[in-house]
């Protein structure tokens, strides 16, 4: 993921990078603007660099940030952090999927991270279906995992895996019978890797296998909760922003 920040002070977009880096060392800031001045000739004329979010402070150097809106056009989202939140009904009246109040925690920014995926998986529906049938005749997914042992390799078809998890900065493959194995591939490489009609991304820790759900229960605000059918006490929730995917990915 491509990350645009736009905040004049250094704290601040220090804090951001650390947060964004423990979330994942796969999110890429591609620039750090200070004014309206400079983020409007950068959103005007930096056209190939195309970043998939913008964190955008309120109050910059020389004005606030809906300035830039009323002199070129963003279509990127956009997640506000700010001290201020008066401005907050203002802010969703442009491109904007969540309103941060500083001092932000990398908890809020996960879940304003998963809102914007989930936005840009929002297409027109006709569009959609014209995507996934390109995907299919174009994506070759992945059919098996090559894991070493100590006297050699074991084969795994992903017919075989139950779920991959990510605790401690590792990956880990779980087997049908209960057996781990860890992986090179971080989970957003394997949600790359593996065929999305018989895996799905629950959360940024876990990806999880069709044939491996019991049953799901909802939960307060909503949340889902996946009970799977080999290990129905993993501790794995859906946000309420995520649940309508899910259902829908479960009901094809």
């Amino acid at each position: 993921m491509n990350v645009l920040i736009i905040e004049d002070e250094k704290h601040n977009v220090s804090r951001l990078q650390r947060i964004l880096a423990e979330i994942s060392p796969s999110i890429l800031v591609i620039g750090v603007l200070t004014t309206v001045k400079d983020s409007v000739i950068w959103l005007s004329q930096t056209r190939e660099l195309n970043p998939d979010v913008i964190l955008m402070d309120i109050r910059l150097a020389d004005g606030i940030s809906f300035d830039i809106f009323e002199q070129v056009d963003v279509s990127t989202p956009i997640i506000f952090t700010t001290s201020y939140d008066e401005y907050a009904i203002r802010a969703f009246k442009v491109n904007s999927v969540d309103y941060l109040l500083k001092p932000i925690e990398k908890e809020e920014m996960e879940e304003a991270l998963e809102k914007v995926k989930i936005k840009k998986r929002e297409v027109n529906p006709d569009i959609e279906q014209l995507v996934n049938l390109f995907k299919k005749q174009t994506t070759i997914y992945r059919k098996r995992f090559l894991l070493p042992k100590t006297d050699g390799y074991k084969i795994v078809t992903v017919d075989d895996i139950d779920y991959f998890y990510s605790e401690l900065k590792t990956t880990n493959l779980v087997n049908m019978n209960g057996s781990q194995h860890l992986l090179q591939q971080t989970l957003d490489d394997l949600e790359d890797e593996l065929d999305p009609s018989l895996f799905f991304r629950m959360n940024r820790q876990f990806i999880v296998n069709i044939n491996s759900i019991l049953s799901i229960k909802n939960m307060d605000n909503g949340k889902l909760r996946i009970i799977l059918k080999n290990d129905s006490d993993k501790e794995i929730i859906v946000s309420r922003e995520k649940a309508s995917l899910l259902k829908r990915w479960m009901d094809k």
